[in-house]
């Protein structure tokens, strides 16, 4: 059965069912258009960025066939460098950090229980590891590059690795060794009713709403019911209220989703039913 329905530009009647009309585009929403569009067979678990190399790490998770993978990409020029990378570890695996375009991996001690173990570092262009190291485990990211101790000794001493070699560089100094604080900016989780009704196109489900207002822009991520079912919407506004961005992220749940979005360096990266990652310039 097909309906009329008024597109959320406001200006177009759209004959389209319940379950295609995300697919409706018209001129008036695309003025922001996706940099990066990438679809994985399986839910991205945790995504990280490096700054040095502005390169984007992806852990990817299959569920079904217990099989962890990883990607790589550039966020400047949207290459991939590599993805479907696996280990012999197929599940007790995951990324750890990212730091001077190397990639760092962790095991877990057991499968039952969240501690880390070891390190595995991957570089970011080729996909090459680089060395592995399990009596390690990762403490923290410093400006001068990964933080570790050996989980064999007791007490815990800290020490600066490099990350190329995996050699050890000398013991860990809190004040030149500081924290590497990255730029990624995430959304507040605030009540609706706080938030200008400009930008709240569609009726907020549970009154809250994951949003930033970044330079001339309004990010809105919110849930609606439609049809007993959750949807979950992402909306990019200026800041006199014009749509210029609009996605489905995900449509017939039946719980609310966490944040949907991040911010970094004036790019707006978001996942996209779990398995699609979409990356737009702002």
């Amino acid at each position: 059965m097909f309906l009329s329905v008024t597109c959320l530009c406001g200006q177009c009647l759209v004959k389209v069912n319940s379950f295609n009309f995300n697919e409706h585009i018209c001129n008036f929403m695309t003025s922001l258009l996706p940099f990066i569009i990438k679809n994985y067979q399986a839910p991205v678990w945790r995504m990280e960025i490096d700054e040095s190399s502005q390169t984007l790490f992806l852990e990817i998770r299959d569920h079904a066939d217990k099989q962890v993978s990883f990607s790589a990409l550039s966020l400047q020029s949207g290459d991939v460098y590599f993805e479907g990378l696996t280990t012999p570890e197929r599940w007790l695996i995951g990324i750890e950090a990212a730091y001077d375009s190397v990639l760092l991996l962790h095991n877990y001690q057991s499968a039952m229980g969240p501690v880390h173990k070891g390190i595995t570092a991957i570089e970011a262009a080729s996909g090459k590891e680089l060395w592995s190291n399990f009596t390690l485990a990762f403490d923290h990211l410093s400006v001068n590059g990964p933080v570790v101790y050996n989980a064999q000794l007791q007490p815990k001493k800290l020490f600066l690795l490099d990350v190329k070699t995996g050699n050890a560089l000398k013991g860990y100094e809190p004040v030149p060794d500081q924290p590497l604080n990255n730029q990624i900016i995430s959304p507040e989780l605030v009540p609706a009713t706080e938030v200008n009704s400009l930008y709240l196109p569609l009726s907020v489900y549970a009154n809250a709403v994951h949003y930033i207002s970044y330079n001339r822009f309004r990010i809105v991520s919110l849930h609606t019911l439609l049809q007993e079912h959750l949807e979950q919407h992402l909306f990019v506004f200026n800041e006199e209220g014009t749509l210029l961005y609009h996605d489905l992220l995900h449509n017939a749940i039946q719980k609310m989703q966490p944040e949907a979005f991040v911010l970094h360096n004036n790019q707006l990266i978001y996942l996209k039913n779990r398995s699609g990652l979409i990356v737009l310039n702002l």
